[in-house]
């Protein structure tokens, strides 16, 4: 029998792996005044009984200008207990151990510095955060040097396995490292090997701190996707380095920068896209090399690592989304996982916020320490009406309490909204949600009745203790004249392609729907992926061509918008990467744009200055919002029968919204 790649031993340093599997550092946002908490462990706990071989925390804070009290501190001996605390819950489940240090550099901001300035090589703006941070003179230098090292015994002494260094993604070390951020004149700048001058010094202290036997694995950059930053021949000669000067035992790749205009988290990013970066690190070292950034699933993971891209792989946001994906995928129930849908909603886009991390996929993701469902005192039989996100999710949480449930879904299939949020480019992770949930609702005692309209004589024939209306929505047509003309179309039909459009077709709504509409029109006719290799390996066309092949579609597509701006309802990761494909495909947006009258040519708009003009159009799409469809909660009060409302039959929201209050709802059944 062939060994499972994904769950082949692997050693850094003396330290055995059981499998290949490792959850690297992420921001949390759950730390308190630097020190550890209790829901900081509990989010751990639950990924090292999960399976995972190894677990990177942090990051972990160097001195006092290195991050804010929302990381995880380091930079002094009195964290050492909660550290240790944070240690022994990831062994005591069965996981190694690793804490990430790092430096923010000018990615810090002087809101979290009381006032202070950020720190860097130079004094470079940073685009992020719109500061100017103060250069570091080389004493200074010299103490952040040996700011990582303490740093590095601290982890040791509180009886972590090892110890990863931050020297990618933007931050001090790799800020060092690039000429778009280091102007020094100085034994620090200028060639590459005074640029990595730095991060060697670091690391070699470290070395000498903790000894040889000790994992040291440094996360770094295999492209900085940087205009005047560093590509992979550069960053591959300083992992050469790293490992051969600095005895660095494993090196885990990222991608880019905080700042690049490459996206490199978000669902249009494809399964497994940068394991070619993780290659040309492995081609040049003999140590482990870790695969990072959407690698969302065993079946990618096992080929990337047979496939010799890499010898281990990161899943992160992966493993928020859900905890026992490596126990899952050893036991052969991957069908039971459910993967990151790569929106960045609730592990990134909250951090702007300075909120923890949470889960679009995961109701329970950041909130393990109070929210897990108990079991019901009195178990009750429980109806849920409606089988999209917000109703599975209420079907799995009352399930989970011990409740009887019954779902009711109209449609022939559950997914409800979530397969209309598939349908736009780049966004089809949403389809691979609504197949997860649905595999819950199979792995639980959950009758499931599709096709089925729930009326009062159903309603009154099972006779349920408690009913969940999960209805949904249904799209709003707006009062303009001439919306009822044949060539006018609701934007869902579109998404569900249940219609066709025209060449020239003028999208009414600019909130995230009709963004995503509008691109999906917009890429009409352009190539597709397996069509562009075939082009590209066989020379047929120029690069060029094939680029504006790539990017020109068959459609003339308006987008008009009554606010200021377009896409106002999207997280902010994901609405820079959109708005940039709104450019380059060619979509015409016109904002503070009202619409007027359809006619039978066209739409006549008024546009900011208060000039009104008609625009040519042979389809117009309709995207101005939606509102609950609710129909059946009077019924209910009226028959007295116990009942909550959640997801868009409640109030109009995102995904998010509709996953957490469906399990809420589900959860507060008594």
């Amino acid at each position: 029998m062939i060994q499972d790649p994904l769950f082949n031993p692997i050693s850094i340093n003396r330290l055995q792996l059981e499998n290949r599997i490792y959850l690297p550092a992420m921001h949390l946002g759950m730390a308190d005044k630097f020190e550890v908490t209790d829901q900081i462990i509990a989010f751990y706990k639950e990924r090292a009984k999960g399976g995972v071989a190894m677990i990177c925390v942090g990051y972990a804070t160097v001195d006092e200008l290195s991050g804010n009290s929302l990381n995880i501190g380091a930079h002094k001996d009195e964290f050492i207990p909660g550290l240790k605390k944070l240690a022994e819950a990831i062994k005591e489940n069965g996981s190694k151990s690793a804490v990430q240090l790092n430096h923010a550099g000018r990615y810090n901001m002087s809101f979290f510095l009381d006032g202070k300035q950020p720190v860097a090589p130079s004094a470079v703006a940073s685009r992020m955060t719109r500061e100017t941070p103060r250069a570091l003179e080389v004493p200074e230098i010299k103490q952040v040097v040996d700011n990582f090292a303490q740093a590095a015994r601290r982890v040791k002494e509180a009886g972590f396995d090892a110890v990863e260094v931050l020297h990618g993604t933007g931050y001090l070390i790799s800020e060092f490292l690039s000429p778009l951020t280091n102007k020094r004149e100085d034994e620090y700048g200028g060639s590459l090997e005074n640029r990595m001058r730095f991060g060697m010094e670091v690391m070699t202290e470290i070395r000498e701190i903790v000894g040889p036997d000790y994992p040291l694995i440094v996360r770094m950059n295999g492209n900085d996707f940087m205009p005047e930053g560093q590509g992979r021949d550069e960053l591959r000669e300083y992992a050469k380095a790293l490992v051969s000067e600095a005895g660095v035992d494993a090196l885990c790749i990222n991608v880019g920068w905080h700042e690049a205009r490459v996206p490199q988290i978000t669902t249009a990013v494809p399964r497994g896209a940068f394991a070619y970066l993780s290659r040309g690190i492995k081609e040049a070292v003999d140590v482990p090399v870790i695969a990072s950034h959407r690698i969302n699933d065993p079946d990618t993971a096992r080929e990337m690592i047979a496939d010799g891209m890499c010898d281990m792989v990161a899943m992160g946001r992966s493993l928020i989304a859900d905890p026992c994906l490596p126990q899952k995928a050893k036991q052969g129930r991957e069908k039971e996982i459910v993967h990151c849908v790569a929106c960045a909603q609730g592990c990134f886009d909250n951090l702007f916020n300075l909120k923890h991390v949470e889960c679009l996929c995961n109701p329970l993701a950041g909130h393990e320490h109070t929210t897990a469902a108990k079991p019901a005192a009195s178990p009750k039989k429980v109806m849920i009406i409606g089988g999209g996100a917000a109703g599975m999710n209420a079907a799995i949480a009352a399930a989970d309490r011990g409740h009887k449930v019954s779902l009711y879904e109209k449609s022939g299939l559950l997914g409800g909204q979530l397969y209309l949020a598939a349908a736009p480019p780049g966004r089809r992770e949403f389809g691979q949600l609504a197949k997860d949930l649905e595999e819950q609702i199979r792995c639980r005692d959950i009758e499931v009745h599709l096709s089925t309209t729930v009326d009062a004589s159903l309603i009154d024939r099972q006779n349920p203790d408690h009913v969940v209306l999960a209805t949904g929505a249904e799209p709003m047509t707006p009062p303009i004249p001439g919306v009822e003309l044949g060539h006018v179309v609701q934007a869902w039909d579109v998404l569900a392609a249940k219609v066709y459009t025209g060449k020239r077709v003028v999208v009414v709504g600019g909130g995230a729907v009709g963004v995503e509409t509008a691109l999906l029109l917009a890429e009409k006719g352009t190539l597709a992926g397996e069509t562009l290799k075939f082009l590209l390996i066989n020379r047929a066309e120029s690069f060029e061509t094939l680029h504006e092949l790539s990017i020109r579609g068959t459609k003339e597509v308006t987008l008009i918008e009554m606010l200021d701006k377009i896409g106002k309802d999207f997280g902010k990761t994901t609405r820079w990467g959109m708005l940039q494909d709104v450019s380059r495909f060619g979509i015409n947006t016109l904002t503070a744009t009202r619409a007027l009258e359809i006619t039978k040519t066209g739409i006549k708009i008024e546009e900011q200055a208060g000039q009104t003009r008609e625009i040519p159009a042979d389809t117009i799409v309709l995207c101005v919002g939606a509102r609950p469809s609710n129909s059946l909660e009077s019924l209910l009060k009226e028959k007295a029968i116990a009942h909550s409302v959640a997801g868009d039959a409640e109030n109009i929201g995102m995904a998010f919204d509709a996953v957490h209050k469906g399990y809420a709802a589900g959860k507060a059944i008594e």
